[in-house]
Order: structure tokens, then C-alpha cells, then sequence
């Protein structure tokens, strides 16, 4: 019988010898269906602004036990730490006093969440207390231990702190669908377009469009979204046709064999929208491949062919889209990114470019969807236990798998989670982010 590393470590003796070695110990993370309750408790919220109060109160509406001292609890499930009026680094030592006995008593699968200014002041006091936060709260993240994750939430001045954007980014950290998210900052630069009607149905009644959706990533983000209350059109190449038949029965979604890279994709999928009398309300741009090689011995058409499906396919659509008349007033880009984007990775020069070429492409494309309503977002997920990664060489599988704080790979839930949250109202509030799905990836920032 063959026991992977992560069975065995969590075995009697697997957790014996892990202990006395060294060995990386992944905790089993809850994921929603394991706890779909939007908070662990019990909740410790620092701080001592008007803010913190407001942030409090929203905690127990949604049933949190919300409590300002930690020192009569043997367990905490999240720490809430609002440092939204910090103006000199010395202001953050007081409101962190209780937070080291604290962090010692988490359970597992516990939420850590900051609630700061950005850094857009003049003031470099102001601008010094609000940028030491991210190193905290990164630092807090490799810390961590059982599965606990740290993130961040920055709000522009102009925010008030009960936005819809801050306070859909703040249920989202602390839910068990951010599991595979730490040591990460997400700003917070308008209002938002509101908070869902459901937080069980976040997406009902949105129309969204999936492409590269017949397996893997795709599938997971096109049934995450499912579940969540959208109607869903399914895209792939006809070559996968019979996969995104089974997906499209399987989750009810609506199949749409076609090759993004054609250059009238665009024209295809107004028209696809038009026959069904449909409007988007988002797109998830997640077709993507690799041709892997060393950039000395890269081919022309290998790098090519990446760059065209990754990037160039996408630039073609949006632009074809947004002449259109079919897409919403709140309508959401969500595009896959990759880590590689973000710190590189040997023998996948021509990959690491269109990834980083995404995240540039949401950043330009966010202010301009923002003025009709809308806002770009992308995803950079990390390691994902995925057909592709699973041809990873068990050794470097091994490493890869361990390269992060959480000490294991993700799911491709991870990553269809992290869609759906920036497909919602809120996420009109992040314009032209891109957030990692990494476990705190240790290249890269």
C-alpha cells in the first residue's frame, strides 16, 4: 500500500518521528464544508478607535462570541486586531499587549485578521506605523501553527471601516473558503457595491463565464460558483468537449466549445450571450498552459503559443466585451495569475511573463471597469494539487509541496474559492488586485 508524506506524518508514529526530527507537520485544514459557519470562535478583538467598536458589533451579528480580553479564555478561534487611526510606530504596542499570550492559544484552523490604513499618506510617521503593518502581519503568518493564517485588510483613508468591501474582505479571511490564504494584504480603495442578500448565495442571480472550465481549476472554480447561486457558461476547447458535457450535467452549468485563441473568440461569445438573451455579470479568464523549458533552449513557438492563450486571448476578449452591450453594471474580471508571475520560476520564462503580464492587465483594467461600476481582480495561486502538478517528480513534488508556511499544497477549491469571493458585491471595492493563493508562498513577497 503506498502513504504518501502527509498521511504518514499525521500517524502515530509518522507525528513521533516528525516530532523528534523536525519533519514539516501539515495540519488537515477545515475548509467550508468542514465549518461553514463564518467565524470560529470565541473572537478576540483588539484596538482602541471608534472603529474597533464598529468592527465588534458586525462580529456579533454574525454570531461571534466576541470578547476584548483573551486572559480568561484556554482557546481562541480569532484574534481581530483594527490599527485603522495608528499615526507613529509606537502606537501599536499597546493595542498588541495581549496579542502574544493569545496567538499561543489558538485552535486549529484559526483567523487572524489586521484592519489598517493604506500606505497613501504624506506623513512618514503615519506612512512608517501603517507599512510596518504588512511585515507584521506576514510575519505573524510564519509564525502560525495548526493551520492558523494571518492576512491583512489596508482601507484607503477615504473608506470608512464598515464598507462593503472591508467588511466582505474581513468575512471572507476569517471564513474557513480563505484556508489556503495567509500572509496576505488585500486593499480596500472604494465603498464596494454592497454586501449579498445571502451570504449562503452570494452570487444568485449573476451570470458568469468560466473559460478553460472542463477540468482541473476551471471545473472547481465553475462548481464553487454553482453552489454559490450563479448561472454559469462552461468554455473549453472542442477537444474537451465531452468533459465540459459531463461538468455542464453535472453542476447545470451551460457548455461553449470553443478555442479562445481564435481571433473572433470575442465575437463568438457576445454572440453565444446574445442567442441566449444572457448579460454577464463576470468573466473568469482561468485557460491557461505551460510549455515548459529553459529560456536558452526555448523554441518561438513555445513561447508563442503561452503567451497567446495566457494573455494575448484574453486582451482580445476583454476589449470585444466591453464595446459589447452584454456585459452588467457591476460586472467582475477575475484572471488567473501564478506565483511564478510573481517571483519567477527556472524553465518557465515564457509562463512567468504571461502570468505577470495578467497581473499588469488587471491593474490598468480595474480604474477602467471601476468607472462603469466594475472593478479586475486576479488570482496567483501557488502549488494546487492538480493532473499537472501530480507529473511533478515525487522529490521536487515533495519540495514544492512544503515551500510554504501552511507546509502543503492547495486545492483547486482554494483557488475557486478565492474567484468567487472577488465575483461578489464587495469585491467592487478591489480594484486591479492580485491575491495569492499560496499558503504564504516563501519566494516572492
Amino acid at each position: 500500500m503506498k502513504i504518501d508524506y502527509t498521511t504518514f506524518v499525521r500517524s502515530g508514529p509518522g507525528k513521533f518521528i516528525a516530532g523528534k526530527t523536525g519533519l514539516p507537520q501539515p495540519t488537515d485544514l477545515p475548509r467550508y464544508t468542514d465549518r461553514p459557519q463564518p467565524i470560529l470562535g470565541p473572537v478576540l478583538v483588539l484596538g482602541t478607535s471608534g472603529g474597533t467598536e464598529k468592527i465588534a458589533s458586525q462580529l456579533v451579528d454574525w454570531d461571534g462570541d466576541v470578547r476584548r480580553h483573551g486572559d480568561e479564555l484556554d482557546k481562541i478561534g480569532t484574534i481581530v486586531v483594527v490599527l485603522d487611526e495608528i499615526e507613529n510606530p509606537t502606537d501599536i504596542g499597546p493595542i498588541i499587549r495581549q496579542l502574544p499570550a493569545a496567538f499561543k492559544k489558538m485552535k486549529t484552523g484559526g483567523r487572524v485578521v489586521t484592519l489598517s490604513r493604506s500606505v497613501t499618506s504624506e506623513d512618514p510617521a503615519i506612512n512608517a506605523a501603517r507599512s510596518g503593518v504588512e511585515g507584521f502581519i506576514r510575519t505573524l503568518a510564519k509564525e502560525a501553527r495548526k493551520g492558523t493564517t494571518a492576512n491583512g485588510i489596508l482601507i484607503d483613508d477615504d473608506i470608512e471601516v464598515t464598507a462593503s468591501s472591508v467588511i466582505g474582505a474581513l468575512r471572507f479571511f476569517l471564513s474557513a473558503k480563505s484556508a489556503f490564504i495567509t500572509g496576505q494584504t488585500l486593499r480596500v480603495s472604494a465603498d464596494g457595491g454592497g454586501l449579498p442578500t445571502l451570504w449562503e448565495q452570494p452570487l444568485a442571480c449573476k451570470t458568469i463565464l468560466v473559460t478553460g472550465a472542463a477540468r482541473g481549476i476551471g471545473a472547481a472554480i465553475a462548481a464553487t460558483l454553482t453552489r454559490d447561486g450563479a448561472k454559469v457558461l462552461i468554455l473549453d476547447v472542442p477537444g474537451s468537449g465531452s468533459a465540459l458535457a459531463d461538468l455542464a450535467n453535472e453542476i447545470g452549468a451551460i457548455p461553449v466549445q470553443m478555442d479562445i485563441t481564435t481571433e473572433n473568440a470575442g465575437e463568438r461569445i457576445v454572440d453565444e450571450l446574445d442567442k441566449r438573451n444572457l448579460v454577464l455579470d463576470g468573466i473568469v479568464h482561468n485557460a491557461g498552459i505551460t510549455r515548459d523549458k529553459y529560456f536558452v533552449n526555448m523554441s518561438d513557438d513555445r513561447w508563442d503559443v503561452v503567451v497567446d492563450v495566457n494573455i494575448a486571448a484574453q486582451l482580445r476578449i476583454n476589449d470585444i466585451l466591453l464595446e459589447s452591450d452584454k456585459i452588467g453594471d457591476d460586472f467582475r474580471l477575475v484572471s488567473l495569475a501564478s506565483t511564478s508571475g510573481v517571483a519567477g520560476n527556472a524553465g518557465q520564462a515564457n509562463y512567468a511573463y504571461s502570468k505577470s503580464a495578467v497581473m499588469g492587465m488587471v491593474a490598468a483594467l480595474g480604474p477602467i471597469l471601476a468607472e462603469r461600476g466594475g472593478t479586475a481582480n486576479a488570482v496567483a495561486p501557488g502549488f494546487i494539487e492538480t493532473e499537472m502538478t501530480g507529473k511533478i517528480p515525487p522529490v521536487q513534488r515533495e519540495i514544492f509541496r512544503r515551500s510554504n508556511s501552511l507546509k502543503q499544497g492547495g486545492l483547486p477549491l482554494d483557488v475557486a474559492e478565492t474567484v468567487s469571493f472577488l465575483c461578489g458585491l464587495p469585491a467592487g471595492g478591489y480594484v486591479g488586485q492580485t491575491l495569492r493563493v499560496c499558503g504564504q508562498n516563501l519566494v516572492g513577497r
